[in-house]
Order: structure tokens, then C-alpha cells, then sequence
């Protein structure tokens, strides 16, 4: 059997301030015959399984030269379409083959392209024709729509959030799309819209239970698999909004029915999925009367989220209340960055510190600082709560201190999904009041050193305010918007 696997996508958020161009797209591109867990990208575990399966049963790999960027705002119209046609001609070049397996995040929307990765599908399935089978794996955080479930055969979704379980999904799509291109199965896909959004952590409940329950669906009555795509309510675009998918074996009206259910489950719920997102003061006021180290989540200045990471709302609380015994980060800002490798360590210096990119970050901040370490190509460790060796990419990074607060600079955007102090040389876990720049990727490392996890509102590009932002093209009817 012929498996032509790639990887394309990126989280878009239109409120944000940024573009996302073509250099903002870091080109995965596996070395032929490497070894099957050579693709350490999270949303390239999908070449990894393509290769262990082809390794074990002795199928034939072609890899196209896929490219994922981290979120950020629209992405440009030549980014998108250059990404696709070099793709598609990969792909051509490699025809005839069996089955398309592809990573895709399903939430990238370019200029001129609502449904850039439907799209995508769509201009595969006309290149390989019926026959083909088209499979994918994708972030909860996608929007499912109407042009992906018409151009794939198999569409599975994360089911956890933080995602911890991007390999065992991508394992999933291709032993499904396997079982698909040998006739053992006929997939069918049935979509229920509950006309709604909201932020679900699998880490809690009731959202917990929920996924608990799809998983116990699959394997049973002809049921394939069950997704809960909680959709990206920073993502402006006509298909909006969490949706149930179930996959089934050749029963729709099975499907539709159990799709149906559940969503009607994820409606019931919906009051109650939502963290008690509280003012930084309020934060602060917990941490200050609480005995152990308590983390809070920036969540509304997460690149993770297309957010510029450099909002200082959080940090200019804890500066101006004499906040000690305090850590924040990551703090994007390149240039502060370069001012303490060139202060070097155990410098004081003057710095200016983020609210560099937009309203949505804030005023900077007049600082007077001193320079703790400075680490060329720094990475974060314990990445999803992985462990020491699973590993993330921050550039080069400082650590200062500002009064009672420790702060990580990092120069290369990205969200703290995993340990960003440690490897700055601060001790996080001895600190009283922990400030990450994450809305819930962060929790599987942070949690279990944690004696309290908060998250905070905050006016930056990801605010939980959702009516504060100018949607154009959200459908109507959705809930909370419309109740």
C-alpha cells in the first residue's frame, strides 16, 4: 500500500494583531528513512505513525514538505496558497496512492480563504479522485466544516485539552484509514451543530466525564470514533462554533442519532464548562492568603492563541502592589532580550519591557532591572507534562528581576506549554504566586507543583469578553452571543 502523508496548518486568530506569513511557517520536512519518532513537531505525529504502521506491514511512504506556523492573525494569501500548491504538486508526483494522511490544525484562516485547510482537502480529494482515501487528524480548536466533511473520509479530532494525546490520535487515523483503503470498514461522518461555543478543560469537569464517555462510544455499535470539536471563538468565520462528529461504520442514521445525543449533552452542560476566569487584582488577593505555590494562567495573552505575548496587564498589577516572591512568563520582547545579553549577567540595567505590538498588549513597562541569565536557544522543558526530555523552543531568553517578581524575556514567540523557568535558573515551584502565559496547555506540567491553578481576564487578543470583539462573519444564533 502507498501512504503520501503531510502536514499543513496554523491556529488563526482574526482579532489578533499579527500576520502570519510565509516565514512565519516552519517547514517539517522528514528525512527519507528516518526513524519512525524522528518528527518531534506535535502536529507531525501523524508522519510518525504513517511510519511506524508502514514499518510494521511493510507499506510505502512518501512525505510532502508540510509547514506549520505558530498562531497568529490572518494568514497572508500568498503564505497559504505557496504552502498548498507545493503540497499539491507533491502529492501529484507521487500519485497514484492509496491513502492521504495528513495533520492539520483546522482553524487557519487566510486572506481570501474562510476554510483554508477545507480548502486544501477539497484540491486533494479532486487530485486523487473517489477512490483514495483522505484521512486527518486535527485540533479541537478547528472549525468543522461542511467543505472538510465533504472532501475527507476520516476526520478525527484531539479529545484532550491540554492536548496530551496528539500521538494516540494520529495512531487512531491511520489504523482507521488502513482498515478504509483494505475495505474493512466504510467510514461515514455525522456532524451535530448545538449552535454554541465556549472553552472546554478536559481537565476538569464536566468536560472531563464527557470525553470519558466518548471514548467508551468508540469500539462499540459500529462506532468508529467520536470528536467534541470545541471550535475557536477567536476565529471569525461563517461555520463558527463547537460541533459533535461521530464516525461510524456504514451507520449514518446510527451516527446522526449519537451525534444528535450529544450534542444535546454538550448544551445541557454548556453553563457550566466555562473556568471563573477573575481580575489579576482578585488573583493576587488568593495567592497573597495562600499557603504554597498558586499558578495563574494569562490566558488572554497566549500565543498559543495568536496573541502577542507580550501584554503587561498581569505584570503592571504585581509591579505596582510590591507583588514578591512572584514569577512571570514568557515575556515576548526580543529587544529587552538583546539588552541584557549585551548587560550580560548580574547586570542593573533600565530596561523597557513588553507592550510592544498593540493595544491588546498593554503599555510598556520602565523597569529598573537586574539580569539574572541569559541562555542562548533556550527551550522549555516537561512540554504537555511529558517529562524532562520532551522539550520547546523559547530563543534566546533572559531572566531579570524586578523588584519582588522574576520574569522570563524570550525572543521567540511561543506560549509556556511546558516548564519555561527552570531552565532560566528560577525555582517556579518555591515561588508563591506563578504567572504563564497559556490558557490550558500549561496545566500538565504546572498542576501537580501547584497548590491552587487561576486563570485571569484580561483585555489582550484572547479576552474571554467575547462580545467585545468585532465579529463580521459569525453566524447568528450562536450561544452565549444569542441565548
Amino acid at each position: 500500500m502507498r501512504i503520501f502523508a503531510a502536514i499543513l496548518g496554523t491556529e488563526t486568530n482574526t482579532f489578533a494583531p499579527l500576520p502570519t506569513g510565509l516565514a512565519e511557517f516552519e517547514p517539517i520536512e522528514p528525512t527519507p528513512g528516518g526513524p519512525p519518532d524522528e518528527m518531534k513537531h506535535p502536529f507531525a505525529q501523524i508522519i510518525r505513525a504513517v511510519r511506524e504502521r508502514a514499518r510494521r506491514d511493510g507499506h510505502e511512504v512518501v512525505c510532502g514538505r508540510g509547514a506549520f506556523a505558530t498562531p497568529g492573525g490572518l494568514t497572508t494569501r500568498r503564505a497559504y496558497e505557496t504552502l498548498r500548491d507545493r503540497l499539491l504538486d507533491d502529492l501529484r508526483a507521487a500519485l497514484p496512492v492509496d491513502i492521504v494522511a495528513l495533520g492539520l490544525h483546522g482553524a487557519m484562516i487566510a486572506d481570501g480563504y474562510d476554510d483554508a485547510e477545507g480548502d486544501f482537502l477539497a484540491h486533494v480529494r479532486r487530485l486523487v479522485g473517489p477512490q483514495t482515501i483522505v484521512a486527518a487528524e486535527l485540533d479541537l480548536h478547528g472549525h468543522l466544516t461542511q467543505q472538510k466533511v465533504d472532501s475527507a473520509d476520516i476526520l478525527v479530532f484531539f479529545k484532550e485539552y491540554p492536548h496530551t494525546d496528539i500521538y494516540e490520535r494520529a495512531v487512531e487515523v491511520v489504523d482507521l484509514a488502513v482498515a478504509a483503503a483494505e475495505k474493512r470498514i466504510k467510514p461515514v461522518m455525522s456532524v451535530f451543530d448545538p449552535k454554541m461555543i465556549s472553552v472546554f478543560h478536559s481537565s476538569r469537569e464536566p468536560t472531563r466525564s464527557f470525553v470519558d464517555r466518548m471514548t467508551a462510544l468508540e469500539g462499540r455499535d459500529g462506532v468508529l470514533s467520536v470528536s467534541l470539536v470545541h471550535g475557536f471563538p477567536w476565529g471569525d468565520c461563517p461555520e463558527f462554533g463547537t460541533k459533535i462528529l461521530v464516525v461510524t461504520d456504514n451507520r449514518k442514521a446510527y451516527g446522526d442519532a449519537l451525534a444528535e445525543q450529544l450534542g444535546r449533552d454538550v448544551i445541557a452542560m454548556r453553563e457550566k464548562t466555562l473556568a471563573d476566569y477573575m481580575t489579576p487584582d482578585h488573583a493576587i488577593d488568593v495567592a497573597s492568603n495562600t499557603q504554597g505555590c498558586v499558578v495563574v494562567a494569562d490566558s488572554a495573552d497566549n500565543p498559543g492563541g495568536g496573541a502577542a505575548g507580550d501584554s503587561t496587564f498581569v505584570l503592571a498589577r504585581m509591579i505596582a502592589r510590591g507583588v514578591a516572591d512572584a514569577a512571570l512568563g514568557p515575556l515576548w520582547d526580543p529587544g529587552a532580550v538583546a539588552h541584557c545579553f549585551a548587560a550580560g549577567e548580574g547586570a542593573r540595567l533600565a530596561l523597557r519591557i513588553g507592550g510592544k505590538t498593540s493595544a491588546a498588549s498593554g503599555d510598556p513597562l520602565d523597569v529598573e532591572a537586574l539580569v539574572l541569565k541569559c541562555v542562548r536557544d533556550a527551550k522549555m522543558i516537561d512540554a504537555f507534562g511529558r517529562g524532562e526530555k520532551a522539550t520547546a523552543l523559547m530563543g534566546d531568553s533572559a531572566a531579570i528581576r524586578v523588584g519582588g517578581v522574576d520574569i522570563v524575556l524570550n525572543a521567540c514567540r511561543t506560549q509556556a506549554m511546558g516548564d519555561v523557568f527552570t531552565p532560566l535558573g528560577i525555582d517556579w515551584r518555591a515561588k508563591r504566586l506563578v504567572v504563564v502565559k497559556s490558557s490550558q496547555h500549561f496545566y500538565a506540567a504546572y498542576a501537580p507543583s501547584a497548590v491552587k491553578v487561576l486563570y485571569v481576564q484580561t483585555p489582550a487578543s484572547m479576552t474571554m469578553d467575547w462580545n467585545s470583539l468585532p465579529f463580521r462573519k459569525r453566524p447568528d444564533g450562536v450561544w452565549p452571543f444569542e441565548r
